[in-house]
C-alpha cells in the first residue's frame, strides 16, 4: 500500500474541516467514534487525521515507525468517505507542534472555510501550555470532546488563555474506554484486540508483528 496525502491540495471546494491529530499507535475505534461524533455534530465536510511525526511531549517513548502508523490510519478510515489523511507532520522534520501543522494546512486550504481542531477534555486543560496557543486559536476553533469524569475549570482556562471561550465548541461522543496504550499492552500479552481496533488494523498489527 502506497502512502498518499489525501488532504494536500485535494477537495479545495470543501468548506468545513476538522483536524484530528495523534500518534495513532495504533488507531482504534475510539478515534473513529470521536471523529464521527464531531463530523455529525458540526456537519463537517471532512475530518482530517494527522499522524504525529515527532511529538515533543512523547520523546521519552519510542514510537512505532511512521510508515506503520500511517498505513494503519489508512486502513482504519478507508470505509468513511469524509475521513482523510494528511502527512503534514510525517513529511517534515521535527519536532512537530500542533499550531505549525494547523497553520500549514490552513495555508494549503485557504482561509475561506471553517477549520476546527479536535481535542479531548483532558487535553483542553493543558492547552495553555502548548506551543503558541494564542496562534492556534487564531488559526482554528477548538472542538473539545467531553469525557466522563473529566472536569474543566473554564474560569481558570480563560485566565490562562484569554479568549478561548469564544473559540471553543463542546461536543459529546459515546464514551469508549479504550486507549492505544492498552491495545499495545494487550498485544504484548497475547490478549485479543478484536473490536478494539478495525479488523483491517488488527490484521496489519498481526502480520507485521507490531507491539510484541
Amino acid at each position: 500500500m502506497a502512502l498518499r496525502d489525501e488532504s494536500a491540495g485535494a477537495k479545495r471546494e470543501l468548506s468545513r474541516r476538522a483536524v484530528l491529530g495523534g500518534t495513532f499507535d495504533p488507531p482504534h475505534v475510539g478515534h473513529l467514534i470521536v471523529a464521527e461524533a464531531v463530523r455529525s455534530a458540526l456537519r463537517l465536510d471532512e475530518v482530517v487525521f494527522v499522524p504525529a511525526g515527532q511529538p515533543p511531549h512523547k520523546r521519552a517513548r519510542q514510537l512505532t515507525p511512521a510508515l506503520h502508523r500511517v498505513m494503519m490510519v489508512q486502513l482504519a478510515i478507508a470505509s468513511h468517505p469524509a475521513f482523510t489523511l494528511s502527512l503534514v507532520d510525517i513529511n517534515r522534520p521535527g519536532p512537530h507542534y500542533t499550531v505549525e501543522s494547523v497553520e500549514l494546512l490552513r495555508a494549503t486550504w485557504g482561509t475561506a472555510g471553517a477549520l476546527y481542531y479536535i481535542v479531548g477534555a483532558d487535553s483542553l486543560r493543558e492547552l495553555p501550555t502548548w506551543h503558541r496557543p494564542h496562534a492556534l486559536l487564531a488559526a482554528c476553533q477548538i472542538v473539545a470532546v467531553r469525557r466522563p469524569g473529566v472536569h474543566v475549570d473554564m474560569n481558570a482556562l480563560e485566565l490562562a488563555l484569554p479568549g478561548i471561550g469564544r473559540r471553543l465548541i463542546w461536543v459529546s461522543a459515546p464514551p469508549v474506554g479504550v486507549s492505544s496504550t492498552e491495545i499495545r499492552q494487550r498485544v504484548a500479552a497475547g490478549d485479543s484486540i478484536t473490536y478494539l481496533v478495525p479488523a483491517a488494523v488488527e490484521t496489519y498489527i498481526r502480520e507485521h508483528g507490531l507491539y510484541r
